[in-house]
């Protein structure tokens, strides 16, 4: 019954309708602000700003021919092993020589390059098709390395060209020396296999290496060149290595993207 006559009293008795309502505490209204302009300030950076990103990949120093594996001819033991790693043979220049039961038989180039890897040593015993040298192609001494770079498939579309590039080589102390420079010239248009990388490189164990993943696709960084250097090459420190680093030297890359808004990020 009490209860009654408190709600009669409240419906009889006038609104307080001459008090100051109060909507919002002035924290209420700063906190309120600051975020309007944040999210103001991250849309404007958004859609104007841009973010650098890159890509990271494995490679090697090589001239842009190629290398072939030579393989015997005929079976038999090898009598002389008449040139090693290093050398620059013309095509149709004798390399091994192997004694068979017919006599004796030259092993000769079949194109011109440049010796990489002789596995085969006098007094061992060869087969018709065992692999015996492995020569880059190079059609002149001072012909230039290039940088050739495996990219997974997936990745590789996103490279553009010119981009720039940094090598950091196994053999030259980054801290010392910095890294080799370069700039794309050229990305893949299909992904290669194991053996199509074996048989552009001459060597299985790098194009194992590169393939761990599935098939990759190459992609050809020219080096800048600098008459600066003691190299030819130019660095990111001023002088770079006292030497030229050689053909079929392992490098890790960093490939420079182009800058992306922010905003592209939400677009499909």
């Amino acid at each position: 019954m009490e209860f009654r006559k408190q709600a009669l009293s409240k419906l009889q008795s006038p609104e307080e309708l001459d008090l100051p309502v109060r909507f919002a505490r002035p924290q209420g209204w700063l906190v309120l602000i600051v975020t309007v302009l944040v999210m103001a300030g991250s849309a404007f950076w958004a859609v104007t700003g841009h973010v650098s990103s890159t890509l990271d990949a494995t490679g090697v120093l090589t001239h842009g021919q190629g290398s072939y594996v030579l393989q015997s001819p005929v079976a038999g033991q090898v009598t002389g092993v008449l040139a090693g790693p290093g050398k620059d043979l013309p095509a149709d220049t004798p390399l091994l020589k192997v004694h068979t039961s017919h006599g004796d038989t030259v092993v000769r180039t079949i194109a011109a390059g440049r010796v990489t890897n002789v596995p085969i040593t006098i007094g061992a015993v060869v087969s018709a098709g065992t692999d015996v040298a492995t020569l880059e192609r190079v059609q002149h001494p001072d012909d230039p390395l290039v940088a050739v770079l495996y990219v997974p498939a997936d990745r590789a579309p996103s490279i553009p060209h010119d981009a720039t590039v940094d090598l950091k080589l196994p053999s030259v102390p980054t801290d010392k020396y910095g890294t080799l420079r370069g700039h794309v010239a050229n990305v893949g248009q299909a992904q290669q296999s194991r053996q199509q990388i074996t048989a552009f490189l001459g060597d299985a164990e790098l194009a194992k290496a590169f393939t761990k993943d599935g098939g990759s696709v190459p992609v050809v960084v020219k080096l800048d060149a600098s008459r600066k250097t003691k190299s030819g090459y130019r660095w990111s420190k001023p002088k770079g290595p006292p030497f030229t680093p050689t053909s079929m030297t392992g490098a890790t890359a960093r490939v420079h993207l182009d800058d992306q808004r922010p905003a592209d990020w939400l677009l499909p």
